[in-house]
């Protein structure tokens, strides 16, 4: 049996960046992915190449708009060309990751195959033609997650942000009308770019609320600066999806009455679950509903193995797997004691819908949640002058506050340049700073996120 010091269950954000930490402090590392590539599913599927369509998207958007600027309307596009662009950035960011793997040597190997932990210490590696097992002294689980399929008659009908997404995706060709089962961030935000590109939406959503378990009062605004040919349908509880010819039947029920739509194409975006090892529990692991147990020091209940990004559900994001994947790396060097810790509350989440939203930390729904006083300071961007150019004017910037002391604690913005505002208010947050601290600050003109500042100063 093969010894390492430590083995990653994946090779995505929770995993390769803890990897690199560890081999660079000497260790000997071994990460194992079923694709044998590095990345996970933010390269594969999510983040990065739905993002480059949606920049597409937003220029489009923009132009279309033109005039308002005093220009004639847009160009026709041509989708092939779109989904071209989006593979060459998959493309390239493959061949980066390759670099930064090949320069750290031997001391980090990938190995392709599913990995299934065995003992506490012990992983078996199920390759094409062979099966190994490896002694890990420490080991972090980040296999990751997958489209949640759930048990509706008819889902085989259906495509996911992976058929969209991927590299050489299987839609090629645009729809003339999609129907979207989801109305989380990802049905929303694939619904927002087809509207742009010509396509009709309807997006069902099963209960009273788009994007569930997000603060009510920041849902409520931005649904309500959405493209109004969105058709958001709530409280739909689809039954089944039937597929003829090339048209597709999306069945639900709304108010205990059964209704139909018709589109060429329907996408089921009903979340992501996490990707749990095979033997996790075996082996130790406390699963609750799919998702490994952890404390803020990463670590399950068994003290030498952690479990970083999406496995764990804490917060699925790539940037979170990051950073948490980081916590891990410094305790295993530490002895497996904690010596680093998760901050949840300072990890910023954006919605890339048009317009796009963001919120980090302690919102108004948490603060009532948890028995916390806040005050809340905000700046429309009815008044920013960046709005202003840009001709979007609609949503605020908005900053929760500790009643007392003014510290903050929180913020959204839903408007314009939300995705990069926010990180300057989720580093305030992590950084424990005041309404005095932002204040202070001189944020750039004409730039939005001179809202921050003056949203602070608007409290004295």
């Amino acid at each position: 049996m093969e010894r390492v010091d430590t083995l990653t269950i994946g090779a995505g954000g929770g995993a390769y960046p803890a990897a690199f930490s560890l081999v660079r402090a000497g260790q000997r590392v071994f990460m194992v992915d079923k694709k044998g590539l590095m990345s996970g599913n933010c390269l594969a599927e999510g983040c990065v190449p739905s993002k480059a369509i949606r920049e597409v998207a937003g220029f489009l958007r923009r132009a279309q708009q033109g005039q308002e600027f005093g220009l004639s309307g847009a160009e026709n596009f041509d989708y092939a060309g779109v989904i071209a662009h989006k593979d060459r950035l998959q493309t390239q960011r493959y061949q980066q990751h390759d670099r930064q793997l090949a320069a750290l040597g031997d001391r980090l190997k990938l190995i392709k195959g599913t990995a299934r932990l065995i003992e506490p210490h012990v992983v078996e590696i199920e390759m094409d033609n062979d099966v190994g097992r490896y002694h890990a002294d420490s080991i972090i689980v980040a296999s990751g997650a997958d489209v949640a399929v759930p048990p509706i008659p008819g889902t085989e009908y259906c495509l996911t942000s992976r058929d969209i997404y991927a590299l050489d995706p299987r839609l090629a060709r645009l729809p003339h009308r999609m129907a979207i089962i989801g109305a989380g961030y990802i049905g929303l935000e694939t619904a927002c770019i087809l509207t742009v590109f010509g396509v009709k939406v309807s997006v069902l959503e099963m209960t009273g609320q788009a994007l569930p378990g997000m603060d009510p009062d920041f849902v409520n605004q931005l649904v309500s600066l959405l493209d109004p040919r969105i058709d958001l349908i709530l409280n739909a509880q689809v039954e089944k999806i039937e597929r003829e010819d090339e048209t597709t039947r999306v069945y639900y029920r709304q108010d205990g009455r059964e209704k139909t739509i018709e589109a060429e194409q329907a996408m089921m975006a009903a979340g992501r679950k996490p990707v749990t090892p095979e033997g996790s529990e075996e082996a130790g692991l406390k699963v609750e509903h799919g998702r490994v147990q952890v404390s803020s020091a990463l670590q399950t209940d068994v003290p030498h193995i952690y479990a970083c990004g999406d496995v764990n559900g804490r917060s699925p994001l790539f940037h979170s797997a990051v950073r948490q994947s980081l916590v891990a790396a410094h305790n295993i060097l530490a002895g497996n004691l904690p010596a680093d810790y998760m901050d949840f509350d300072s990890v910023p989440t954006t919605i890339f819908t048009f317009p796009e939203a963001a919120y980090v930390g302690i919102v108004r729904d948490v603060a009532k949640r948890r028995g916390l006083s806040i005050t809340e300071a905000s700046y429309s961007f009815a008044d920013d002058s960046r709005a202003q150019i840009f001709h979007e004017t609609t949503g605020e910037l908005r900053l929760f506050f500790e009643t007392g002391n003014l510290r903050l604690v929180g913020g959204w913005v839903i408007g314009i340049d939300a995705a990069n505002l926010i990180g300057e208010i989720g580093l305030a947050v992590s950084g424990r700073l005041t309404a005095h601290d932002l204040a202070r600050f001189p944020d750039q003109h004409p730039m939005a996120s001179e809202g921050i500042s003056k949203a602070a100063r608007s409290l004295f």
